[in-house]
Order: C-alpha cells, then sequence, then structure tokens
C-alpha cells in the first residue's frame, strides 16, 4: 500500500542525518583550527548563515514547485488553492541531492591542516571551565583521546562541565522552537490570514531569509566586533533570548476565523452549539454529500462551506478560469449575485498581518542572534582536544531533545486548535480548519514555555561558568587576552601550548 513508502522518507532522513551531522561538528572544529581565534566566530557565522539562507531559499522556491502538480503533463480538475492539491514536492530533493553529489568532491580535497593554521594554534589561549578537582587538566595530555579507552574519560569530563550542560540544554530549548515554528509557521500565517499553503510557505520565506540569515551573522559579528571572552559570550546570549522572550507574545495577535457555515456557524447563521459539527441541512440534505470530499468554496454572502455540495450548487461555470458555481441553495444574501460561490477559501480581511511579520522578524532574529554565540561558548568552554567531541555530544543533545520533538510538540499543542478533521475512511487525518484564537494561545504557550527553560539556562551557564585563573595560564596573562597580539611577541607565553 501507499502507506508503506513512509519507509522510503525514513530512510532518506536517517541518510540525510548520516551525511549532514559532520558538517556541523568536524566541519566547525576545522574552521576554528584553520583562523585566528578571534576571527573563528565571523568564520563560523558564515558557515551556519549559509545553513540558514539554504532551507530560507528552499521555502520560497519550494513555493513555487507547490504551484506545479507532482505528476507532470497530468490535466488535473483541482486548483493550488485546493487541500487535495499536491504539489511538485520532490524537485527540490532532486536539485539539491545533484549538488551535494558536486560539492562533495572538492571538500575531499581539503588537507588536515590549512597551510599557515600552525601559528593559530599556537596562539590560542584556553578558557575552559575549571572543575574543582583539576581533573580538567587531563584533557592537556597530548595522547589524551587518541584511543578508544580514553571515551568514557571524555565524557566524564564534559558532564562535570556544569556551562556545557547548561549550553546544550539551552541549545535544546532554542532548537525545539526553531524546528517547531520552521514546520508550523507557514501553517499559523495559511489559518490566520486564510492564505493557499505555497503562499504562506513563501511568506514565511521572506520571513526567514534576512531575520535567520541576518540574525546568524550578527551573532558571529558581535562576538568578534568586541573581543568577547566565554563569558560575555554566555551574557549576550542571555540577554538575546530574554529580548525574544518579550517579542513572543506577539502570538496574543490574531485574526478572526472566516466563517464556515456547518463549521464555525450554524447555516443560517446562528452559533452552532458547544463544538459540535453540522454539515447537513435542508438546502443540502437531498444531495448526498460525501464528507470524504473536502473542497471549500467562498460564497457570495462572504461564508465558506465545506463543499460545492454542502453549499447546495448545482450549476459549474467554466467561462472563466477560476471556478464560479450557481444556483447554491444554501447561499442567502441580498446581493445581485446570490447563489453563486467561487472554488477556494474566502479572503479575510484581516489587517494585522504587517505588524505580525515584523514582531515575528524580530523573534526569529534575536533566536538566532545567539546561536553563533552559543556555539562559540561551547567551543570555549571545553579544552582544544575536547572541541570536537563535545560538539558531537551537543549535536545529540540538541537534536534528541530539541530537534526531534519539536515538531512534535509544537504539533500536540496545535492540533487542540482544530476545529475540522479529515476524515479518512472513519480515521482521524489532518486538519482542515483550526480555531485561530486557540491556535495562537496554545503556540504562545508552547513558545513562552521554551523561551523561560532558555533564559533559565543561559543564566545558569553564565552563572556557573568559572574561568582559568591568571595563574594557570602561560606566560603574561595580558599579553594572552589580546587575541591580536604578534606571534613572535607571545612566542615565549605560548610555546608550551604547541603540540609538536
Amino acid at each position: 500500500s501507499l502507506s508503506t513508502y513512509r519507509f522510503m522518507f525514513m530512510l532518506g532522513q536517517f541518510l540525510h542525518g548520516i551525511g549532514a551531522t559532520p558538517l556541523y561538528t568536524l566541519g566547525v572544529t576545522y574552521l576554528d583550527d584553520n583562523v585566528k581565534s578571534s576571527y573563528s566566530p565571523v568564520y563560523i557565522a558564515v558557515f551556519y548563515t549559509a545553513a540558514i539562507l539554504g532551507p530560507a531559499a528552499g521555502y520560497l522556491v519550494g513555493g513555487l514547485f507547490l504551484n506545479i502538480y507532482t505528476e507532470f503533463g497530468r490535466e488535473v480538475d483541482v486548483t493550488p488553492d485546493n487541500p487535495h492539491w499536491v504539489g511538485a514536492w520532490w524537485i527540490g530533493f532532486l536539485g539539491a541531492g545533484a549538488a551535494s553529489l558536486l560539492i562533495a568532491f572538492p571538500i575531499l580535497g581539503y588537507p588536515h591542516r590549512l597551510p599557515g593554521s600552525q601559528r593559530y594554534i599556537v596562539m590560542r589561549v584556553s578558557e575552559a571551565h575549571q572543575l574543582k578537582d583539576g581533573s580538567h587538566k587531563t584533557a592537556s595530555d597530548p595522547d589524551f583521546g587518541k584511543t578508544v579507552k580514553d571515551l568514557p574519560r571524555s565524557v566524564l569530563l564534559l558532564l562535570k562541565n556544569p556551562t556545557f550542560i547548561f549550553l546544550c540544554l539551552a541549545g535544546a530549548t532554542e532548537a525545539t522552537l526553531i524546528a517547531g515554528m520552521s514546520t508550523f509557521g507557514p501553517k499559523f500565517l495559511e489559518s490566520q490570514f486564510s492564505l493557499s499553503a505555497s503562499v504562506a510557505a513563501t511568506y514565511f520565506g521572506y520571513l526567514v531569509v534576512p531575520a535567520g540569515g541576518g540574525g546568524t551573522f550578527l551573532g558571529g559579528f558581535f562576538v568578534n566586533k568586541f573581543n568577547l571572552r566565554c563569558s560575555g559570550i554566555i551574557k549576550l546570549c542571555l540577554c538575546c533570548t530574554l529580548s525574544s522572550l518579550l517579542a513572543i507574545f506577539i502570538f496574543f495577535i490574531h485574526c478572526p476565523n472566516m466563517p464556515m457555515a456547518g463549521v464555525t456557524q450554524a447555516y443560517d447563521g446562528s452559533v452552532l452549539p458547544g463544538s459540535s459539527l453540522n454539515l447537513t441541512t435542508a438546502c443540502n440534505a437531498d444531495c448526498d454529500c460525501l464528507r470524504e470530499v473536502y473542497s471549500p468554496v467562498c460564497g457570495s454572502n462572504d461564508i465558506m462551506y465545506y463543499s460545492p455540495c454542502h453549499a447546495g450548487c448545482k450549476m459549474l461555470s467554466t467561462s472563466s478560469s477560476q471556478k464560479v458555481y450557481q444556483e447554491c441553495s444554501c447561499i442567502l444574501g441580498n446581493t445581485t449575485d446570490v447563489g453563486q460561490a467561487t472554488a477556494g477559501k474566502c479572503t479575510s480581511s484581516c489587517q494585522t498581518m504587517p505588524l505580525l511579520m515584523c514582531l515575528m522578524f524580530i523573534v526569529i532574529l534575536f533566536t538566532f542572534l545567539s546561536s553563533i554565540p552559543a556555539l562559540t561558548a561551547t567551543l570555549r568552554c571545553v579544552s582544544d582536544r575536547q572541541r570536537s567531541f563535545a560538539l558531537g555530544i551537543q549535536w545529540i543533545v540538541v537534536r534528541t531533545l530539541g530537534g526531534i520533538p519539536g515538531p512534535i510538540a509544537f504539533g500536540s499543542m496545535i492540533d487542540k486548535s482544530c476545529l475540522l478533521w479529515q476524515d479518512q475512511c472513519g480515521e482521524q487525518g489532518s486538519c482542515y480548519v483550526y480555531q485561530n484564537s486557540a491556535m495562537s494561545q496554545h503556540t504562545l504557550i508552547a513558545g513562552l514555555v521554551y523561551k523561560v527553560l532558555g533564559t533559565v539556562f543561559f543564566l545558569l551557564a553564565c552563572l556557573l561558568y568559572k574561568p582559568p585563573t591568571p595563574e594557570s595560564l602561560p606566560g603574561s596573562s595580558d599579553a594572552s587576552e589580546n587575541g591580536n597580539s604578534d606571534l613572535q611577541e607571545n612566542k615565549s607565553s605560548v610555546q608550551t601550548e604547541m603540540d609538536v
């Protein structure tokens, strides 16, 4: 059956994860090793900005592909505004997969270390969190981490590092929000402003490109511009999270639902008792309308109907590019085109979209503004020999506690606001219509909970961080603090850090 194809999608996502993960662990460490320490946040920011712009551009291009029917050359009666429309979702995977293969070959040619990178390594000053028992000094052994037997000790050192632990947890909460909003952000816009899926995805792409990409780059730029140490970097993350926490209250803003006969109101305009649905009434009782066929139409009275059949329509006009149904017995009013309905949803008259988009821009901007500083703090709060391993552990924590359950958590919250479910042979399918006010409230609750948790975790990481004492640093601490010092001037103070 068609349901077995889901295993093919699961396998594809599994392979995608295997291929992408090293870029965000080994790739980031490779960048950090081969550039000056003070410039590292900027290079990593450029790397992650590209990783943000890619999915954002995917929303824009994907929105265009969704306007193309999934089977080329096949003529269908449905339009992109119809929920039964299936766009050409697979084109993006095909193009991106081919591009990835082409890029992989140059990457294979890179050396272990770029020429001239050794001088940046010897200039590096450790900012690793200092453990009370002094066990952090174990990682400074040149032979540490080269054998599998060092794995338990390496894990133990990271578990004893509270700054690293809370940075991982903060990253997980932020990843939950990013994953949840990436999945359901377009759905939120689609429901609130009565947009088609392709238009909502395009608008969301326009929002994420400057906010997500700009915030990611600016985060790395600020760390470099103000020459922030690990403690200052964590404080910057805390300020960004607090700012986005205040802006998250934008989800109080919502638009009223478009009136829909039998769903949000009765066919005669009266209020439906409770949350019950009543799609059958005297005007369509003889039509034998099927619940399985959901094809919304907008009546000339600005009321939506489940389908032309549920609106009591008897004729279809094909004189124009837009489908117009006529002689609709359920559509009442005093207009000249009484009894008519057009295919698709009614246009929303809600005027809050500019305000909502501006405030969503602020939330996304400050959320991504803390991403590169948090990553830089992770690299600096652990010893140099544990950076790749620490990023790997953090990646697992962020994905396991954030990226994977994020869409599930947001989806379960948003589904609580569903008014009309798809009926698939007696089984509940996807949601057709949401209660906009409840959708905003549940999104606000989910966002508020995770933003508060993120703020608490960054605060604990800042309070528990213990930087190296001046006595523990090699040579003069004043010279070591200056990341732009000339190599010859610092030669005597950093010689002991060289890995010969």
